[in-house]
């Protein structure tokens, strides 16, 4: 069973940076697909980036530029690199992992927001002040 724990989350002030982490465990964590989700007031839950187990990235367009994912699979962690952030970026960061390792990083950020991934963590929160 993998479990998946976020931390990093936190308030900051438009044009801050944030810093999401991941852990992992209960799986060979480099073979899995792993991305960022989000539920940020009014709008669908989303994909924001994801890292296939080749090290393929992907990007929504509402954060190319912005934020920057990476993984490191000596610690089994995911991380999310959040700059230039905007008040439309407050929400509920969510990391999720399935187990298909034959997933790309587009196919893992185009998933289902509800049911495409096989595992998601309980989210951390983000809050970005004008």
């Amino acid at each position: 069973q993998v479990q998946l724990v976020e931390s990093g989350g936190g308030s900051v002030q438009a044009g801050g940076s944030l810093s999401l982490s991941c852990a992992a465990s209960g799986y060979t964590y480099g073979t899995l697909a792993m991305a960022w989700f989000r539920q940020v007031p009014g709008k669908e839950r989303e994909g924001v980036a994801a890292i296939g187990v080749d090290g393929d990235t992907a990007y929504a367009d509402f954060v190319k530029g912005r934020f920057t994912i990476s993984r490191d699979n000596a610690k089994n962690t995911l991380y999310l690199q959040m700059n230039s952030l905007k008040p439309e970026d407050t929400g509920m960061y969510y990391c999720v992992a399935d187990l298909d390792e034959d997933m790309t990083a587009t196919e893992a950020l185009g998933a289902d927001p509800y049911y495409g991934m096989d595992y998601w963590g309980k989210g951390t929160l983000v809050f970005i002040s004008s």
